[in-house]
């Protein structure tokens, strides 16, 4: 299944909704949202910084996630930023692609 990186920064407002839940009561909610779009939480960790919360997420596809994304960035109380991750073999596996590209001026 494939995995993403989602960064969030809670603003104001859902900063008040982190106290009021606890941080156990977000990963619950996450753990819920994920569980819909047949989704799991691989890792999850809040932080201080420019993000407050990062998630390692297995998805079963770019749908799955961007409906969660979409979903959690419309209330208007977590700017969402999302990654998808590759392995090292899907790295390899692009490298061996025989692509015919020309860079701009060459």
């Amino acid at each position: 299944m494939p995995k993403y990186l989602i960064q969030a920064a809670y603003t104001a407002e859902g900063l008040k909704g982190l106290a009021k839940d606890k941080a156990s009561g977000r990963k619950a909610a996450v753990h819920a949202a994920m569980k819909a779009v047949k989704g799991k939480i691989d890792s999850m960790y809040f932080s201080f910084g420019a993000d407050d919360v990062f998630l390692v997420v297995d998805a079963p596809d770019n749908i799955a996630v961007a409906s969660l994304s979409l979903t959690a960035g419309a209330t208007g109380l977590v700017n969402i930023r999302v990654t998808a991750l590759l392995t090292v073999e899907e790295i390899d596996q692009a490298l061996a692609l025989p692509i015919k590209y020309r860079a701009p001026g060459a």
